[in-house]
């Protein structure tokens, strides 16, 4: 009983969606439509910096360096949060560093 209470757990929990084939994140439709659309105004900008007038270097490379450290950051950040939440709450490392898909000896199906 016990299993079979866990294998419907996990079709409620994951609703049909398998995995993405080591490929969680990239190259998505999300991935072109972000870098590509979204970001345009920052791409604007960063050109704008060094193409532009009056040009000081100096300023432009420094805009981009904290650009540079807000998105590491953020990344990153985003990166541990998903590992932890991973061990946590599914019983192993995400998609990419793990296996792919649901693992059955998850902690959260543990007390079944």
């Amino acid at each position: 009983m016990s299993v079979a209470l866990s294998m419907g757990l996990e079709t409620v929990l994951y609703h049909g969606y398998e995995a993405t084939g080591d490929v969680t994140g990239f190259p998505n439709i999300g991935t072109y439509l972000i870098f590509g659309v979204i970001l345009v105004p920052i791409y604007i900008m960063v050109i704008s910096w060094f193409a532009g007038e009056p040009r000081d270097t100096k300023t432009g490379l420094l805009g981009v360096s904290y650009l540079v450290g807000i998105a590491a950051q953020m990344w990153i950040g985003m990166f541990i949060l998903t590992v932890i939440i991973g061990l946590v709450f599914y019983g192993g490392m995400p998609e990419p560093l793990g296996a792919a898909g649901p693992s059955n000896d998850s902690p959260i199906f543990g007390f079944l």
